[in-house]
């Protein structure tokens, strides 16, 4: 299927865009943007953001969407947390977004290393606000609780896809446990921002995409992501249909409908697209 023209990026080739990258080389860092191939990654390196890829680049769960390798994750890497703090003030981040890869091999999840790079961001970058994307963590409220006790502005947990393709998509995740998670971001009354997104184009229908809107706002979800989903290899699940910016345009006015408050919905929408005007955005409706 074709590529509509809307899809179309440019090539990265900025000194700004080089200069991000080598910095993250410099430090040992992965990041999300380049390990998931996504498509806005020349704009947000030239406009020197990144989004952090924390515990490694090796995924211990096999979504059939997801670019980023999955297999036998290595161990944990503790001086990471420090580097991510160094190169966050070299790269002068007053928004800092962070997410992992899935690692189920874990006891916690991977939720300590989260924490510790919060809690040293927080220390050493004492202006700078966090975002962190995470993972389900199998349902345990400790792992979880050890990410909200260290004060993250934003925790994200996308939901990726509608409730009918959930299982085909994501067969080692689990739609309710994901709500759930959201739920108890907002039940723990640290004021902390819930946030989720998901992706459309892989054959879901127009009420399944409502009904997923729905269940979010149900959770009190603030932000949500909406893009459109683009196949990685020929090995993923394949596209099913291209939205048009209209109606990712319809999207945004059913979620505004519902009182999130912040929607990002678009063809390259991606959950850490322009995060932090999303984050500003939705403190003056606060």
């Amino acid at each position: 299927m074709p590529k509509p023209p809307w899809l179309k990026v440019k090539i990265p080739s900025t000194g700004e865009y080089r200069q991000v990258r080598d910095t993250l080389r410099h430090f040992g860092l992965y990041t999300v943007c380049e390990e998931a191939r996504c498509p806005n990654v020349a704009e947000c390196f030239h406009e020197g953001t990144a989004t952090f890829l924390i515990l490694g680049k090796v995924c211990s769960r096999h979504c059939r969407y997801c670019n980023v390798t999955h297999g036998e994750p290595r161990g944990v890497d503790e001086e990471e947390p420090e580097r991510l703090v160094r190169a966050a003030k070299e790269m002068r981040l007053k928004y800092v977004v962070i997410t992992s890869v899935t690692r189920d091999d874990l006891p916690d999840g991977g939720a300590g290393i989260f924490a510790a790079c919060i809690e040293l961001l927080h220390r050493h970058l004492p202006e700078s606000r966090v975002e962190v994307l995470i993972p389900d963590f199998r349902g345990s409220q400790e792992a979880l609780n050890r990410v909200i006790e260290s004060g993250p502005e934003v925790i994200n947990h996308n939901m990726e896809v509608a409730r009918p393709l959930f299982h085909d998509l994501r067969p080692e995740g689990d739609y309710m446990l994901s709500l759930r998670l959201l739920r108890q971001i907002k039940e723990s009354k640290k004021g902390i921002r819930s946030k989720s997104g998901f992706m459309v184009g892989y054959g879901e229908k127009l009420n399944e995409i409502k009904d997923l809107i729905d269940d979010l706002a149900a959770v009190d979800c603030d932000f949500l992501t909406i893009g459109q989903y683009l196949q990685p290899t020929r090995d993923h699940w394949p596209v099913q249909h291209y939205y048009s910016p209209e109606e990712f345009g319809e999207f945004t006015k059913w979620a505004l409908e519902k009182g999130f408050k912040g929607v990002a919905s678009g063809p390259l929408v991606r959950s850490s697209y322009h995060a932090a005007l999303s984050f500003e955005a939705g403190i003056l409706k606060d």
